[in-house]
């Protein structure tokens, strides 16, 4: 799990979303979504992809809403759960 913290929170009513937690996406959560497109940060994949992967449940609304800089942090997290450990640089000697 990873934590963004949002620089516009969502408002829902009363509630107020500040920070959004976001978990790797299982092969089913990624079923119907291109992963290039993912991999690419397409904003119309990555959309489709928020509402299930993160906590608390955000509408596809909501997501279509967000800030377009809270929109690329989330989307640069999900990108980092796609790639092998291997290939991230943090694991490069």
């Amino acid at each position: 799990m990873r934590t963004v913290s949002l620089d516009t929170p969502i408002v829902r009513g009363e509630q107020t979303i500040a920070a959004l937690q976001i978990r790797k996406p299982s092969s089913g959560e990624l079923r119907g979504l291109n992963l290039a497109d993912l991999v690419q940060l397409n904003v119309d994949a990555i959309s489709k992809l928020i509402p299930r992967i993160v906590t608390p449940l955000i509408l596809p609304a909501e997501v279509l809403a967000l800030d377009p800089a809270d929109l690329l942090a989330i989307s640069a997290e999900i990108a980092d759960f796609l790639l092998q450990k291997g290939a991230k640089p943090d694991s490069l000697d």
